[in-house]
């Protein structure tokens, strides 16, 4: 069993005194000789270095007095800053010679050496590494003095590798691309040791980019042993047993939807769709493939999918939560009987809930489409074949009667939508925290609005049955990263009044996206307001969600196979059913539907036995700082693939000119972006030839001491791509004689 510090301490709380027992079992390393050893070898550390102590053969966490837990984020200029997970806490700067051999990225206890004031930041020192972040790194091979090694290409990374040869032929890698596994960490001063498990290429240019990001960001490209064959070993079909805790739901007509993206393996449906008229109310159904079903607690498939996750989407090329026989086993194919988790919401007329319910179901699909194919049924009504007018019917109620409803309530509530083209691999809001809306598939943005709607839902259910859960929240956006954005809004002549100094509300965002919506420059505004959003985050308790503008719980549910965290919820709601009290005590004669809407206000005790109501207490907290860490790897590592495709067309497009936007404006040059292609280049300052140019900070401006020519934030400019560094996504750029973007003699001197 492989274990960090970092999890190894996560066990210790309140001073009690744990025994190694405990920590065998919780770790799972009880039966593996070889972990136990390294177990008991990590304890004996901790405890000489004075992070452990023993007491009678069991083991107590010592507190020191300011040693806060942080992440490492370093820059190339050898300092780095401890950040904190806690929300607003400061962050801690390290020094070079402060950092104990730890790595960027790294997970570190900090010891606070120098107290912070108003205008610094606290001084720390790494006290001990409590888990590595770069277990591989990308490289390039270098020999000197007849030994190879590694440089790696962040230069975030302040070391160089030696490097293994092992019968390898590293002098054919010399100066080429590589990936790199760490086989050794530094220790004193001697330096780490690596290998070489791939050649790339002869450079960032020459590999291909799916290669890059997953090595970049240490993806996993492989399963073990025993994880295949555990997905192997799957029954092909289900025991007829299991029925009989089931709602049989086949007879429904039932409908899925895909994205038209080609994917290396077949896409992953595990989400299918019913709706139906019953008495003056309608039933919208989300049916969940059952994975819980198949993959138990403890076993190969539940530990590789806890170490993943998420999947992560890099173009056509996925690395997935489950190896593919989970998909073939699970996938909602149409025509085949599938078990699944079945979420009912009843909608009246103004498509507000009045009905909540589950189950565990059999259910089997009727109709697959992709949403291409949704929109031209519903846009030419004379064209549909006999054979699927009941299920257009019912697509044109979903589509647009309930949908639009839900919509609007939700944009009522202050939440708001950003106009994008970005292709999410997620029916719900994904990893964005936000509705967004394509001009190309509105009808994909549409289902997202039941999605959400069914999400509140369960995650109201889940506080109401007061069962341990897992939330999805947002953070709201921080003022100062709006600043740019203002001012340029207001250079392009938007009315916007937004208070950056006060607490941003989602309705902020709405009205900057209405007022964007008037501008020729619609298309960048949305994007770079976008970008200003936090990423969602995972908690046991329920918060506020700003781009959904909820101010308690809201959860995801809908991609078991794809999110850990999705798999946990629908463990937590099969175990409602399963083991759920229904009633205080056994005297009691009459229970409540756990599964029900009716069950709200009404419990007062613990839904579960005491016994599994405590281990998932206990399991949540623990996970939710690696699920928001895989969390957040898997969203740069698909911004990255995303900035390296773009790096790429730019590439090709050397020499050529476009017009863009001035989106940002300092000492050094400005930002320009093109919005044919959303991409962002920089003018730096020494390329302008014509003048000397001096900053404005007040106009966001350069402006030419001779001529008056001024770059300004929001003017129009026409630039020539002149060079692309393809590996670091930087683009620079050089105006051409006719993209002088104003004139003006009347500047004020600063």
């Amino acid at each position: 069993m492989e274990f960090s510090i970092a999890t190894l301490l996560s066990h210790f709380s309140d001073d009690k005194l744990i025994a190694g027992k405990v920590l065998e079992k919780k770790l799972g390393c009880e039966e593996d000789e070889e972990s136990l050893e390294k177990l008991q070898i990590v304890l004996d550390a901790l405890e000489r270095v004075g992070i452990l102590e023993k007491e009678r053969g069991k083991y107590r966490r010592v507190v020191e007095e300011n040693v806060v837990e942080a992440k490492l984020r370093c820059s190339s200029k050898g300092f780095c800053f401890a950040i904190q997970d806690v929300e607003d806490a400061d962050d801690i700067y390290v020094r070079e010679t402060q950092l104990g051999n730890a790595w960027n990225g790294d997970r570190v206890l900090v010891k606070v050496i120098k107290e912070g004031t108003r205008r610094r930041s606290p001084e720390g020192a790494v006290r001990l590494i409590l888990e590595r972040a770069n277990p591989s790194l990308l490289a390039q091979v270098k020999l000197e003095d007849d030994k190879f090694r590694a440089v790696p290409l962040d230069d975030r990374l302040l070391f160089e590798l030696n490097l293994l040869e092992n019968d390898q032929d590293l002098a054919s890698a010399i100066d080429h691309l590589v990936h790199v596994s760490v086989l050794r960490y530094p220790i004193g001063t001697n330096p780490p040791l690596g290998e070489v498990t791939k050649i790339l290429g002869s450079d960032a240019e020459a590999a291909a980019d799916t290669d890059i990001v997953s090595c970049k960001h240490d993806l996993p490209q492989s399963w073990k042993p025993e994880v295949l064959q555990a997905a192997e070993n799957l029954p092909p079909t289900f025991d007829e047993s299991e029925l009989k805790n089931r709602q049989d739901l086949r007879g429904l007509l039932t409908f899925t939807f895909t994205d038209d993206i080609p994917r290396e393996n077949l896409p992953f449906i595990e989400t299918a769709f019913t709706l139906e008229k019953i008495e003056k109310r309608w039933q919208f159904g989300i049916h969940v493939t059952d994975v819980a079903h198949y993959v138990l607690p403890n076993s190969p498939l539940e530990k590789a999918a806890k170490k993943r996750g998420t999947s992560v989407y890099l173009g056509e090329k996925v690395s997935p939560l489950f190896p593919e026989a989970i998909t073939q086993r699970c996938s909602l194919v149409p025509g085949e009987d599938r078990l699944a988790l079945s979420f009912f919401v009843s909608l009246d007329v103004n498509a507000k809930i009045v009905g909540f319910e589950y189950h565990s179901s059999l259910i089997k699909v009727d109709h697959q489409l992709n949403f291409a194919q949704v929109q031209t049924l519903l846009s030419e009504p004379e064209n549909v074949p006999n054979e699927l007018e009941d299920l257009v019917e019912k697509l044109n109620q979903l589509f647009f009667t309930f949908s639009p409803l839900v919509k609007s309530q939700r944009l009522q509530r202050g939440s708001f939508n950003i106009q994008s083209d970005t292709q999410l691999p997620f029916l719900d809001e994904g990893r964005s925290g936000v509705v967004l809306v394509s001009e190309a598939l509105p009808i994909r943005a549409l289902l997202t609005e039941l999605i959400v709607l069914m999400g509140k839902a369960i995650a109201d259910h889940l506080v109401a049955l007061q069962v341990p859960s897992i939330f999805c929240t947002q953070s709201a956006p921080d003022g100062e990263d709006l600043t740019d954005l203002l001012k340029l809004a207001a250079n392009l002549k938007l009315e916007v009044t937004v208070d950056t100094e006060a607490d941003l509300k989602p309705q902020d965002y709405a009205n900057l996206t209405q007022a964007f919506a008037k501008s020729d420059s619609s298309r960048i505004l949305n994007h770079l307001l976008e970008g200003t959003l936090k990423g969602e985050k995972y908690s046991t308790h329920p918060a506020p969600h700003f781009g959904l503008a909820y101010s308690d719980g809201y959860a995801h549910f809908i991609s078991p196979g794809q999110r850990y965290a999705d798999l946990l919820i629908q463990r937590v709601l099969k175990l409602v059913l399963s083991e759920g009290r229904d009633r205080r005590t056994k005297q009691n004669k009459i229970g409540v539907n756990l599964n029900n809407l009716d069950c709200h206000g009404q419990i007062n005790w613990n839904v579960l036995p005491p016994a599994i109501h405590e281990a998932l207490i206990e399991d949540f907290h623990l996970l939710m700082s690696p699920l928001n860490d895989r969390s957040k790897l898997a969203e740069d590592a698909e911004k990255d693939l995303a900035g390296l495709k773009k790096s790429e067309k730019m590439k090709e497009r050397t020499g050529q000119i476009f017009r863009g936007l001035i989106t940002g404006v300092q000492s050094y040059g400005f930002f320009v972006e093109i919005e044919d292609l959303l991409v962002e280049g920089l003018v730096h300052v020494s390329s302008l030839k014509d003048d000397w140019y001096e900053y404005r900070a007040r106009h966001s401006c350069l402006v030419g001491r001779k001529n008056r020519t001024a770059y300004r934030l929001g003017n129009e400019v026409d630039v020539q791509i002149k060079s692309v560094d393809y590996y670091r996504q930087q683009i620079d750029l050089i105006t051409v004689s006719s993209g002088v973007a104003s004139q003006n003699t009347d500047w004020d001197e600063e």
